[in-house]
C-alpha cells in the first residue's frame, strides 16, 4: 500500500491531479498524447509497479488508465493539483461512484490541513484487557 511514488524526479501520491505526457509514434511520425486526471491507486511492487488515474470524460462518463512505471513512452508527468494531505484511504476506488463536487472534497480537505497547518490526529490506542 503505497501512497506515494517517484517517477523521473517527480513525487505524486493518491488523490493527486497528474498530468501524463506520452509519446506515440505513428509510422514515421511522434505526437504527443496527455491524459490529466486524479491518481486513484498504486499497486506492486517495483519491476511492476503501476499507478492508476481516473478522470471523467464527454456527458459524465468515467475513464480510467493503468500505467506502468518503467513504461517507456511516458515522456513527462506533471502534478496539477495536490491532494494527498486530504486523502484518507490507500486506494480511492469509492470516487468511481462520487459526483465530481463530491470529489473535490480531497482537496478542500487538503487545502485546510496545509492551511491550518495541522496534521492529522493519532489514532486511539486500545485498552489493554
Amino acid at each position: 500500500m503505497a501512497l506515494k511514488i517517484t517517477i523521473r524526479d517527480v513525487e505524486f501520491g493518491i488523490g493527486d491531479r497528474v498530468r501524463v505526457v506520452q509519446k506515440i509514434s505513428d509510422g514515421d511520425k511522434t505526437r504527443e498524447a496527455t491524459f490529466e486526471g486524479m491518481v486513484i491507486g498504486i499497486k506492486g511492487r517495483e519491476p511492476g509497479k503501476t499507478f492508476t488515474v481516473r478522470r471523467m470524460g464527454e456527458a459524465g462518463i468515467g475513464i480510467e488508465r493503468i500505467f506502468p512505471v518503467n513504461l517507456p513512452t511516458i515522456d513527462k508527468i506533471v502534478v496539477v493539483k495536490r491532494g494527498i494531505e486530504g486523502v484518507k484511504r490507500a486506494k480511492l476506488y469509492y470516487t468511481r461512484k462520487k459526483a465530481p463536487t463530491e470529489i473535490e472534497m480531497i482537496f478542500k480537505r487538503a487545502a485546510l490541513r496545509i492551511k491550518s497547518g495541522e496534521a492529522k490526529p493519532p489514532k486511539r490506542a486500545r485498552k489493554a484487557r
